[in-house]
């Protein structure tokens, strides 16, 4: 499962800048990635925004603001974006949903193509480190018995470009594959270090990975044709009303009949009515109408 954005709440300390602009930031913040950080959890705000502030010789905080609203440097705003989101996660983390893909999902989507009809498209977003995506290929291959007859695309994206970066490259220690067995580490992994494993060259190339920010409109418009998506743990960072142009987004993303699955403690009917529950043996997931 993908990990989402979240603040580190483990660490206390004095803080750094007047409450009322950590304030201001978190409204900027927000409004451009529809994260809501919380300002009362001010040492990991002030500790990343310090280190932001040293990287590009600004002199004060109001400085720095400026240089991110006001001269629009892209770079900045995107290391910023990068310090501020945290990423970790691991190989088939809530499984369920990867056995509800393969046994439930896929042969819905499947029975209503017709020669002629784009590929399956599945979807994981915030994709994180790419643990997500690729356990998603694996159980598809593995699980999946009419995976051969169908041309599918997994893409993949996220918010954090180093995240991205990490994922393309596709190397990953024990932690992250603790949950993979020996015949899957074999099949898809190649050992190059002690500890150290890379993601097969064939599967790594078969995943789109891109740098998508689902609070952008814009960037969200440009997302069609969607069979399944995996949205985990992403909603619970977003306020309402994040959360309900999210979900209005993905409905337009997804094809008639599509698939959202969400995290655990995640719950579509609390965020939009767009959505019709779908209780599968494995899992529940939540479905656009077929018409």
């Amino acid at each position: 499962m993908a990990a989402s954005p979240f603040l580190d709440t483990g660490k206390t300390g004095p803080a750094i800048f007047a409450f009322e602009d950590i304030v201001g930031f978190c409204d900027f913040f927000y409004r451009k990635t529809g994260i809501s950080l919380d300002a009362s959890r001010r040492y990991f705000i002030d500790k990343r925004l310090e280190e932001r502030i040293a990287a590009t010789g600004c002199a004060s905080l109001r400085e720095y603001m400026a240089l991110v609203k006001f001269e629009h440097d892209s770079a900045e705003l995107q290391a910023l974006i990068n310090v501020m989101t945290v990423n970790e996660t691991y190989f088939f983390r809530e499984d369920y949903q990867l056995a509800c893909l393969s046994r439930r999902m896929l042969d819905e989507i499947a029975d209503r193509k017709r020669p002629g009809d784009p590929p399956i498209r599945i979807w994981s977003v915030p994709c994180s480190t790419g643990e997500e995506p690729y356990s998603i290929a694996i159980s598809v291959l593995e699980d999946w018995p009419r995976a051969s007859d169908f041309d599918i695309e997994i893409m993949a994206s996220d918010i954090d470009s180093r995240a991205l970066e990490a994922a393309r490259a596709g190397v990953y220690g024990a932690r992250a594959l603790h949950r993979v067995g020996p015949r899957i580490r074999s099949n898809y992994f190649e050992q190059i270090g002690e500890e150290s494993w890379r993601i097969i060259d064939d599967l790594r190339g078969s995943i789109d990975f891109s740098l998508i920010n689902v609070a952008d409109p814009i960037a969200m418009a440009r997302v069609r044709g969607i069979d399944v998506i995996f949205c985990r743990n992403l909603l619970i960072y977003f306020d309402d009303l994040s959360r309900r142009r999210t979900a209005e987004h993905f409905f337009d993303a997804l094809n008639p009949g599509g698939f959202v699955a969400l995290g655990h403690s995640e719950s579509m009917s609390r965020i939009s009515g767009l959505f019709v529950p779908r209780k599968f043996p494995e899992a529940l997931v939540h479905q656009r109408p077929l018409s």
